[in-house]
């Protein structure tokens, strides 16, 4: 059975950190810019060209911009600190611009350019605050809360932001909105800026090494991880489709607030506990239950059934990407964590995109319970190649005791163990790479890692 760590690795430690207070705060006043984000700039665009064909295509636009770039933005600010003020400064001119420009009915062209234009300047938030996060923590057993109750928030923060979005663009407009959306970016990357220039000076940047320049997609292991969110991803946005053709608008929009409901839930019971088992495995695990709540309304077709799915596969799908960001730490050198959560953000967005285009298609040529089997089709698929791309175990995976400890071969591990301390010889290092006694998820890690400093 799990157990309760009331401990260090308790919330309120966590918050507890140095200067983990000021830098959670500031995050998530960040993060609140890009949760209300999505409707004001629709309309916007929508009240400035006249048109709902331009207005989607525009946002589509600055959505695949800003995707695509989110690594490089990510690398920017791993290398140079000051860059993230900078691109803070230039995506919030950019977004009051095209505030301005709509409002005044200003050319369509122009408009459209403005709105490219800020996808390609969005600051990392996530990708960002998981690496400061794995700077503050001492052990894994406390990343594991500090990852859980970040990507909780963030949860909260893109569940409630399009509904806080649509009241106050209600209340006032959508321009205006967008506009509060420039403030906002520049107060909660000033304040992330100014919590970072008081904090430690290795928290600020990755230390300078040779790994520097290594892009994260060449970590081994690394690349099926963001293959699997990409499916996890693509899975959800099939299954929400579905549930819109099959029971209207209002049915999904309730149904599908399910599954952030589930998400946060699932996050905070994961990062409360020390699990047994090894966490190379959870993120292959968790996919594949995901898999089996999306089988729900195939096997019974009514909305009850597809609510119950959405709540388990958010408790899944949240746990899953939780388990991943706790992976990049192991799999990926020090100075590459920022960039490399950015590719886990960018596989979610592409496969939330890829899935809703399939999904279109799949509910226009056949039916819905055609879309919902597809949903359990491509996230089982995709969570059986990784599981198939999986090597036979050499020696002893993390998560697992090493010989000669009295752990049994199998997955599970003693009850005395968990994930902060399950390898016992050698132990995790301060950067959380494990010696002999820990081989990551579908080879080991690269040489070339930190060996001081955090993980993200």
């Amino acid at each position: 059975m799990p157990r309760l760590d009331g401990g260090s690795a308790s919330y309120r430690a966590v918050l507890a950190l140095p200067h983990a207070r000021n830098l959670f705060a500031a995050a998530m006043l960040a993060r609140l810019c890009y949760g209300l984000l999505s409707l004001p700039l629709l309309l916007t665009l929508r009240e400035g060209t006249g048109s709902y064909a331009v207005a989607g295509t525009a946002t589509g636009l600055f959505g695949l911009a800003s995707a695509l770039l989110g690594p490089v933005r990510a690398r920017l600010v791993e290398r140079r600190p000051a860059a993230l003020m900078r691109l803070a400064l230039c995506y919030a001119l950019l977004l009051a611009a095209l505030a301005a420009v709509c409002a005044a009915r200003m050319p369509t062209p122009l408009a459209v350019c403005l709105a490219v234009s800020a996808g390609i300047c969005p600051p990392p938030v996530g990708p960002l605050m998981r690496t400061l996060w794995s700077r503050l923590t001492t052990d894994e057993a406390q990343r594991q809360s500090a990852l859980s109750l970040d990507t909780a928030a963030e949860s909260t923060v893109f569940a409630l932001g399009p509904v806080l979005g649509a009241l106050l663009v209600a209340a006032s407009s959508a321009p205006a909105v967008l506009t509060g959306c420039a403030a906002l970016v520049v107060t909660g990357f000033g304040l992330l800026a100014r919590s970072l220039r008081r904090a430690p000076s290795h928290m600020r940047a990755a230390p300078a090494t040779s790994a520097r320049r290594r892009s994260p997609l060449r970590a081994k292991g690394f690349p099926p991880l963001l293959l699997l969110v990409l499916g996890a991803a693509a899975a959800l946005a099939l299954f929400e489709i579905a549930v819109v053709a099959a029971w209207g608008t209002v049915a999904a929009g309730i149904l599908t607030t399910l599954f952030s409901v589930g998400g946060v839930l699932g996050g905070l019971v994961y990062g409360r506990r020390q699990w047994r088992g090894a966490l190379v495995h959870r993120p292959l695990l968790l996919g594949a239950a995901s898999a089996v709540c999306y089988a729900l309304p195939v096997l019974l077709y009514t909305a009850p059934a597809a609510g119950a799915a959405l709540l388990l596969a958010g408790a899944c799908a949240d746990v899953l990407l939780i388990t991943v960001y706790q992976l990049v730490g192991t799999l990926v050198p020090e100075s590459a964590q920022t960039e490399a959560g950015a590719w886990v953000s960018t596989a979610y967005n592409l496969g939330a995109a890829l899935g809703t285009a399939f999904g279109g298609v799949l509910v226009d040529r056949s039916a819905p319970p055609t879309a919902f089997a597809a949903a359990v089709g491509v996230l089982g698929a995709v969570t059986a190649l990784c599981t198939a791309g999986a090597p036979r175990r050499r020696g002893p995976a993390a998560g697992e005791a090493g010989p000669g400890t009295g752990a049994a071969t199998t997955v599970a591990v003693p009850e005395r163990e968990s994930t902060a301390d399950v390898a016992s010889e050698p132990g995790p290092d301060r950067s959380g790479r494990c010696g002999a006694a820990a081989e990551p998820l579908w080879g080991p890690v690269e040489d070339g890692g930190p060996v001081a400093g955090g993980r993200s």
